[in-house]
């Protein structure tokens, strides 16, 4: 085993700034959203990962109280349901200008619930801002009424509807706790839906924040309901109500999520996790490849199912690109400091910090070089972990395929474009996939099992172009949020056919025989019209 030398945090050694403190009237106001519903007794409490120090209280949903939200979505939805288009668009659009204009205090928020860096908090911003414009102004579009062949051209006519599926139960993660627990949220309720979300209960102030600038923009406060606890048991309450579930997190949990919900036949949708691999080929430009490889590794400590946790270099300009991208992580700057300069925030919780550590140690003792980070870093919060690089990374180690959800990213060299494709798709995963080169990328992508395939960018380049659908294949996922995919999911297309003149049968004094043979001879001819 070899350690590389190699120390990351600030580069001056100047001391960190102390992280922004929430404002208490914000805390109690946001607490308020669910308080009043919420009966068990039990709380959970919310600790910023930057200091350890608790920032709220929030009270657990009973079964009766989840069934009781559903409910009062269930009225509000069929009010909503018959709301002109134009005026959700309005809702969404207000939405926008709110999130705009209150950016600073949400990536407070966002920070002290999660301890990510502020822009990587700015993200979240961005790209909610980004969804709430984008359903606001296709959701007409992509739901209009539309027209199909009917089986008599001329005869029959046919009309298809997408009519909303009813209360979306919504299950959002902790890692990027504002856009997540929102997004899918706001195609739903464009589609005409109710939404009852269950965030993760350590980041809940975030979701709380989303829905008070929903009703603020002047949706119906009961339209969108939050109730908090445990994901076992409240999470499973939320599935036993919903007519259409979206779960993002970990391929573990979406499969139990995904037994639960075929148990009721309803549809679901799970966005759950990513081994992800970023490739250097030889013509890459490897400034932009290396500065690309560091964004695509690291943006929330790792804490994104799009980021990239392999990264496999053409072994003609290995050693070059190597030199750019431990020398561009080395330098990374990481603190709890709350300024745009800061690189790389915590991870969450002791048990993401036990995880990661574990990987890494794993690793080592099998053989693998530490070439940048490789441990913890108490000094600038409890949870701060080194972004990492490791080599020589063989099947046997946990970090190999298995994600890490962390700062830690494995380089392989590789020597012929023939097998690179086969170790890229290697394991059960799909999410994300990114390529740095010329030509080639693009006829390289076609053949990567992945959701997304990014070209000379990380990961943002498909994530923020919110008219592509995103999603993951095989292990990674069902379904897809963005795009018209996005909001048709919450949608049950109906054909309406009105037949006119004939209908399906013999006539008077037909035999069935003669009808079957009249229909024989439609098919025939039919099939010679190249449009039929």
């Amino acid at each position: 085993m070899t350690r590389a030398a190699a120390a990351s945090g600030p580069r001056d050694g100047s001391a960190a700034l102390a992280p922004v403190a929430l404002d208490p009237p914000l805390v109690a106001d946001l607490v308020t959203l669910v308080a009043a519903t919420a009966t068990s007794g039990r709380r959970t409490t919310i600790s910023s990962p930057l200091t350890g120090e608790a920032i709220a209280e929030v009270p657990h949903a009973t079964p009766q109280d989840t069934e009781s939200a559903f409910a009062r979505a269930r009225a509000a939805q069929r009010r909503w349901s018959r709301v002109p288009m134009r005026v959700r668009s309005r809702v969404l659009l207000r939405f926008h200008d709110l999130i705009v204009a209150r950016q600073s205090t949400i990536m407070d928020v966002i920070a002290a619930e999660t301890g990510k860096a502020r822009r990587h908090a700015f993200d979240e911003v961005l790209h909610l801002g980004l969804t709430a414009r984008y359903y606001a102004r296709s959701a007409g579009r992509h739901l209009r009424s539309h027209s199909a062949k009917g089986a008599i051209p001329g005869l029959t006519r046919v009309r298809v509807h997408h009519l909303p599926k009813g209360v979306v139960g919504i299950i959002s993660p902790w890692n990027y706790p504002f856009t997540l627990a929102s997004c899918d949220g706001l195609a739903a309720i464009m589609a005409g839906n109710g939404v009852v979300l269950k965030p993760d209960e350590h980041t809940m102030l975030s979701a709380l924040i989303g829905k008070r600038l929903l009703v603020e923009a002047g949706m119906p406060e009961d339209l969108w309901q939050i109730v908090a606890g445990p994901g076992p048991s409240v999470g499973r309450d939320v599935i036993a109500h919903a007519d259409y579930v979206c779960f993002t997190g970990s391929s573990a949990t979406g499969r139990i999520v995904a037994r639960q919900c075929a148990d009721r036949l309803i549809g679901c949708s799970l966005e759950l996790g990513g081994k992800n691999a970023f490739v250097v080929l030889r013509d890459a430009d490897l400034d932009k490849a290396a500065e690309g490889a560091v964004r695509a590794a690291f943006p929330n400590a790792g804490q994104l199912c799009v980021s990239s946790e392999r990264i496999y270099i053409d072994r003609a300009v290995y050693g070059d690109f190597m030199e750019r991208f431990i020398a561009r992580t080395r330098a990374m700057v990481f603190t709890a400091d709350p300024s745009w300069e800061n690189a790389m925030g915590s991870l969450i919780s002791r048990e993401q910090l036990d995880k990661v550590t574990a990987h890494v140690e794993d690793a080592v003792q099998k053989g693998a070089t530490v070439l940048a980070g490789g441990g913890p870093r108490p000094e600038y919060g409890p949870y701060f972990f080194e972004p990492t690089i490791l080599a020589d990374v063989t099947p046997d180690m946990d970090c190999h395929l298995q994600e890490t959800f962390g700062p830690v990213v494995s380089v392989y060299p590789f020597d012929d474009e023939n097998s690179l494709q086969a170790r890229v798709n290697d394991g059960g995963m799909g999410l994300n996939a990114s390529l740095f080169g010329g030509r080639r990328a693009s006829t390289l992508a076609r053949g990567l099992m992945a959701g997304s395939v990014n070209i000379n960018e990380g990961y943002a380049a498909s994530f923020a172009s919110i008219d592509s659908p995103m999603g993951g294949m095989r292990q990674s996922g069902l379904g897809r949020r963005q795009g018209k995919e996005g909001i048709l999911r919450f949608t049950e297309p109906q054909s309406v056919a009105r037949q006119h003149l004939v209908h399906f049968g013999p006539t008077d004094g037909m035999t069935m025989e003669s009808y079957a043979r009249l229909m024989t001879l439609s098919l025939r001819l039919m099939r010679r019209l190249p449009r039929s």
